[in-house]
Formats: C-alpha cells, structure tokens, sequence
C-alpha cells in the first residue's frame, strides 16, 4: 500500500504532507525556508526523514517549486527562489534520500491537487489558475499532468490580455521582458493598482470597501473581472477544460463565480457555453497535497 510525501517549497515557508494510501492525511508540518541550496535540501531530508521515523513507514516524495526542471539542461529554472536556479534540485534531492523524487511547478501541483481529490475531481480536463500575488496556471488530463514539450503548458500569467481595449494601450511592460501579460491584470497588485494607482500592492480591503458602496473599489473589481473572463475565454477557446479551478487569495471573491461566465460568453466560438468554473477545494493545501499525488494511484 502506498504512502505519499508531498513537500511544498516556499519562498519563506516549507509544508511537508504525509498521505495515508486512501489519500487521508496522517502527518502535517511546517518549517521556515531556510536560504540558501545546500540548506533547503538540507531541511527537506531532514522533514522527510522525521516524518517517516515518526510514522514507521516509508513514502513516495513529490515536491512542488516556485519554477520547474529545464529539459533542456535538468537543471531548475525560472524559480523566484532563486537559489533554486542552475541546480539539479530532483537529482540532489533523490541522491540524498536514497530514492527517485518527482518535482513539479507549484502551479501544477496545484491543478493536480484538485483534479485528483478536489473541486474538479472526476474532470477529463482540468484547468487551474491560482491568482494571489501571482498568476499562474496547470493542466491535468484524465489525471495526469500536461506538461509539455518545454514544461510551459499552463503557464497562463504569461500569456497576453486578449482583446485588448483601446484605453488598456499601451500594454504594461513585465519583469520578464514581454509587454501584456496577464499576470500584470490579474493578480492581487495589478487590482490593488487599479483601485489605488502606482506604488499600491494591498488588495485585501478592496472587497469590503466595494461592498461598503466605495466606487472606486467596485470599479476596480468589475475591470479585473473583465480581465479575467477574457484571459479564461482564451484559454477556453484552445483547452475547453471541463473544470477550470480557481485558486491563490483572489479566488475567495464570490462575485468571480457568479459573473465570469456571462463576461466569457461573448469571446468564445461556440453556439452553446456553460463553463464549469469552482474554487479550490483545498485552498492553502492544494499544492503540497499536489506534490504527494505526483505519485499518481497506479
């Protein structure tokens, strides 16, 4: 019977999961990331090590990351941890635990997450999209993550805002050298840009000063709605998942499930439209409990 590890690799904390072989929770732990390489992996086969000594059984190990595995040079690339960046994290990691460790972006172990046991589970095709203080996107297909040839797919914060309005020209500039990503629209410092303007990056009163009747704060939220239903049409257009699963802080505004459909109806290319849109079922949880199913029930 098969016991799962999954570890979820922060830029400030790390969570380590225990899963029983019915996919129940046994153990629960976290740690601060420590910086630096050699202490991070450090900290991880000390984590699993303990977690294992105390439960007397030995587990699967899946790791979620803030980046992923280059195939081109098997080393981690496009970690905002950046100490992550040009190692062989899996290969070290694997070596110093005595056995295969499987890691995957965070975003994708997201999705997997809540395709296996969560709010799209029993979905063929599932897209999610965690919005928090980022934006970004997994595929699962009957289970499985897609990946793809270059490990890119789902990575939907950058990809363009679709059909641009003419008072969104010029498109803003991102870190990553392109211009219109949708990271720069959706995620919770382009909302709080939007209600407040430049230098503003705290999103968290903008709901109840909207609710509380402040125009500015309303305003804000229907222009990112807007945004996103357009960013989800694309993605539609291409994928047509039959669950898309939101996530991350902004996935909690209620209003998102009620008007989302009705704004991506116009976009997409097709007579008939009833998209499946639901929030993460396991919230904070979903990624590390996505690292543990990247050993998948055989």
């Amino acid at each position: 019977m098969s016991y799962r590890i999954g570890i979820d690799l922060g830029g400030t904390k790390t969570e380590i999961l225990l899963l029983g072989p019915e996919g129940n929770e046994i153990l629960r732990r976290r740690a601060p990331t420590p910086s630096g390489y050699a202490a991070a992996l450090e900290m991880i086969t000390g984590l699993v090590r303990e977690a294992e000594a105390e439960t007397g059984v030995r587990a699967t190990v899946g790791v979620g990351i803030p980046g992923c595995i280059s195939p081109a040079t098997a080393l981690v690339k496009n970690a905002n941890s950046n100490a992550l960046n040009g190692h062989p994290f899996d290969k070290d990691l694997s070596a110093l635990l005595g056995r295969e460790v499987r890691v995957a972006n965070d975003a994708n172990c997201f999705a997997l997450s809540e395709a296996t046991d969560g709010a799209a589970a029993g979905c063929g095709v599932v897209f999610g999209v965690i919005i928090g203080t980022g934006c970004g996107g997994g595929i699962v297909v009957n289970g499985r993550l897609l990946e793809g040839r270059h490990r890119l797919a789902g990575e939907f914060g950058h990809t363009p805002l679709p059909w641009p309005r003419l008072e969104e020209m010029p498109l803003r500039r991102c870190w990553c050298g392109q211009e219109g990503c949708l990271e720069l629209y959706l995620a919770g410092p382009a909302l709080a840009f939007e209600c407040d303007g430049p230098g503003a990056r705290d999103a968290t009163t903008i709901p109840a000063r909207a609710a509380a009747g402040d125009a500015r704060a309303q305003a804000a939220l229907e222009i990112h709605a807007d945004r996103l239903a357009r960013g989800l049409a694309s993605i539609t257009n291409v994928l047509d998942p039959d669950a898309i699963v939101l996530g991350g802080g902004l996935s909690n505004l209620p209003h998102l499930y009620e008007v989302l459909p009705g704004l991506m109806r116009p976009y997409i290319f097709s007579d008939a439209f009833s998209p499946n849109i639901v929030r993460a079922k396991h919230g904070d949880s979903s990624g590390v409990r996505g690292a543990a199913w990247l050993w998948p029930a055989e």
